[in-house]
């Protein structure tokens, strides 16, 4: 068996952080429309708020994306240093890939303080704000589908299992994204629901 490098370790915990901000997306898609899990799947009542269950879930999200790429500091062959994590700009290969990571990382910052400082910033400014996390998401899609686990430069390979997996929640995030969009607002709701006679 073979010995397990930092590079793969690194590698893992970088697709749980992906698959946990997928999951927090798809909370916050449910946030943002009132989902009421006791009128509908699981028909129970959960026991925190939904609201309180994406907020938490993000600090864990954000927390193993941490984690990601400090991991790579103690790789004998990455040969990363800490101002290559801070700003890879001359990263020791796949420059370009390890920015792009690094432009997620930095997004997802900017929208886990700014949800931590919502009340000071009150719903619609802070509602703007919080678009960044599609922004953070498609730039986090990108990475993980080009980048080369190894940091040996070689091609994608997109039917490996870690790109399908990568492929399999940027298409559940698309799909669910065009799912919120096609619900419209509540106010949008509600005036369906009155012209149709069922307000």
């Amino acid at each position: 068996m073979p010995d397990i490098s930092a590079i793969d370790i690194s590698s893992t915990v970088g697709l749980v952080a992906m698959v946990l901000f997928t999951v927090n997306i798809l909370l916050g898609l449910l946030v943002s429309t009132n989902y009421n899990p006791r009128k509908a799947w699981p028909r129970r009542k959960l026991p925190w708020p939904l609201w309180r269950i994406h907020n938490w879930n993000a600090y864990l999200a954000f927390s193993v994306a941490l984690l990601h790429p400090a991991i790579l500091l103690f790789s004998s062959t990455a040969h990363f240093r800490w101002n290559d994590l801070l700003l890879p700009i001359h990263s020791p290969g796949q420059t370009f890939y390890n920015n792009l990571g690094a432009i997620t990382l930095y997004s997802f910052a900017f929208v886990v303080v700014t949800s931590y400082f919502r009340p000071r910033l009150r719903y619609r400014p802070w509602k703007r704000l919080h678009y960044t996390a599609y922004f953070a998401a498609i730039v986090m899609f990108v990475h993980g589908t080009l980048i080369d686990p190894n940091l040996k430069n070689q091609p994608a390979d997109f039917l490996d299992g870690e790109k399908v997996l990568v492929e399999g929640c940027f298409l559940l995030v698309a799909a669910s994204t065009i799912w919120r969009i096609r619900r419209g607002t509540e106010k949008q709701r509600y005036q369906a629901a009155a012209a149709s006679g069922k307000p």
